[in-house]
């Protein structure tokens, strides 16, 4: 997407993300809220959009000036209200509806932004409308009311509110055998975020003793960021665990689509894992299904599938690219190592609380601790991610695919470059958003890994010291 507006650098590869008020405000917002209208009555007739916000202090406003935007450019607009974006996606779903999602995910407290999607939550990026969405946008803020027309909202004949906290428990719960749960103390950081409404919802009647750790919707986040995927957040969570003897940790982001598990020994579960588990338990309620991963999850994933009876489909990095293969391949399910689970009886969408409670019937089935089950599909060592910043990150992946072509590695460029060597790979990839390479490693050992991390971290930094 190319463009001399101001709107241009929020607008990311899958959603729009921003500074407030300095790069998104109500007259921004506004024009956003105008541009999704107009493209989605273009794109397949669409009347009626949905609008959710999360906790964020701007979400408010943000989201009457996005309603405001919706209904000046002829929707009929059905308002949410608080929910998280899990919970968007199945309204997207359940109400056959354009949905849009104002949101920053994990971003700290000074951010805001939208996730959209078409009806039924079909995903809108880059490629599938976004560009679209922004110039349409571009063409409306000029014209936009200074206040984002907030005010003009609650008497709106075009906008009504509807509640769906209720219906999406249910749907929730709808994955799994609630007669077959067993009881089991849960501690759940939701770090102020969506997770703190949702949750209990979800939970409520079930056989869990659920303790919820900052629970409380506060979106200046005064606890610790709403980024369960640094370790550095899950501090609180695992010594409550350790603090209570609970049997499961969960630990969801701002806006509470994705989650990470940590077990009864406070030891965190990697996105693999959690993939994994999940894709043994929906082949075995749907066997020989195909089930999707990303090509940074770990080995074990597509071995784990295979042993189940599936088909393994191999996907890059990103929601829009991985719930148009999941309509490709009819996938009941696909995971992500960042902690996005996507189910296909769940409109193709991710949602972090549905992949929990599948964890929790294997759980109560098995009869083991978390410890214990997650053993078998943990089988290889891997770093995480390493961000590092270059100056061109597109010419260090190809001075790294040469070094190491040269080599004798295996190199496919799905998404960056991944590059397969005797008993141990590597995936690098350029951010979409900044100066940074993005590198995974995985090996047979810790100790090879360590090995393999310093030497490409080496490489790295030489090449980057060239640039400068």
């Amino acid at each position: 997407m190319t463009s001399n507006n101001q709107l241009a650098p929020i607008f990311k590869a899958y959603d729009i993300r921003g500074i407030v008020p300095g790069e998104l405000d109500a007259r921004r917002t506004y024009a956003i809220g105008h541009g999704f209208a107009t493209f989605v009555r273009s794109e397949s007739g669409a009347q009626r959009v949905l609008v959710a916000h999360d906790m964020r202090t701007t979400g408010e406003e943000l989201s009457r000036a996005f309603i405001a935007g919706a209904a000046a450019a002829g929707a009929h607009v059905v308002d949410l209200g608080l929910a998280s974006t899990d919970m968007a996606y199945f309204a997207s779903g359940h109400l056959d509806a354009p949905t849009a999602m104002l949101t920053a995910s994990h971003n700290p407290a000074a951010y805001n932004g939208v996730k959209m999607c078409l009806a039924g939550a079909r995903p809108i990026g880059r490629d599938t409308g976004l560009g679209e969405i922004l110039r349409l946008a571009e063409e409306a803020v000029e014209q936009a009311p200074a206040d984002g027309a907030v005010g003009s909202v609650a008497a709106n004949p075009r906008v009504e509110r509807v509640e769906l906290l209720d219906a999406f428990a249910e749907h929730v719960r709808s994955f799994v055998d609630v007669s077959a749960l067993t009881p089991m103390r849960i501690v759940a950081d939701t770090a102020n975020g969506m997770g703190g409404l949702v949750a209990p919802h979800v939970f409520a009647g079930l056989p869990f003793t659920l303790d919820l750790l900052f629970g409380e919707l506060d979106g200046t986040f005064p606890n610790h960021p709403a980024d369960p995927i640094q370790p550095s957040n899950l501090v609180d969570l695992r010594a409550r665990i350790l603090e209570t003897h609970a049997d499961v940790g969960l630990a969801f982001d701002g806006d509470a689509d994705r989650v990470f598990l940590v077990d009864e020994r406070a030891e965190p579960l990697s996105g693999s894992t959690t993939t994994a588990i999940v894709a043994d338990a929906m082949l075995r309620k749907h066997p020989g299904s195909t089930v999707l991963y990303n090509l940074i999850c770990s080995h074990a994933v597509p071995e784990v599938i295979a042993e189940a009876g599936g088909v393994a489909v191999r996907t890059r990095v990103g929601h829009s690219f991985i719930k148009t293969v999941m309509a490709e391949t009819d996938a009941v399910f696909g995971g992500e190592h960042s902690g996005h689970y996507y189910f296909r009886d769940n409109f193709r969408a991710d949602s972090g609380i549905i992949a929990a409670l599948v964890v929790l019937e294997v759980l109560s089935a098995a009869g083991v601790s978390l410890s214990e089950l997650r053993k078998p599909y943990e089988r290889y060592a891997d770093s995480g991610e390493i961000n590092t910043e270059v100056h061109d990150p597109a010419s260090a992946i190809e001075a790294i695919a040469e070094q190491y072509g040269a080599r004798g590695a295996a190199l496919d460029r799905l998404d960056g470059l991944t590059a397969e060597l005797a008993d141990w790979w590597f995936n690098l990839r350029p951010s979409n958003t900044e100066p940074l390479l993005r590198l995974n490693v995985e090996a047979r050992d810790a100790d090879s890994l360590a090995a393999h991390v310093a030497e490409l971290r080496d490489a790295i930094a030489s090449i980057a010291a060239k640039q400068a």
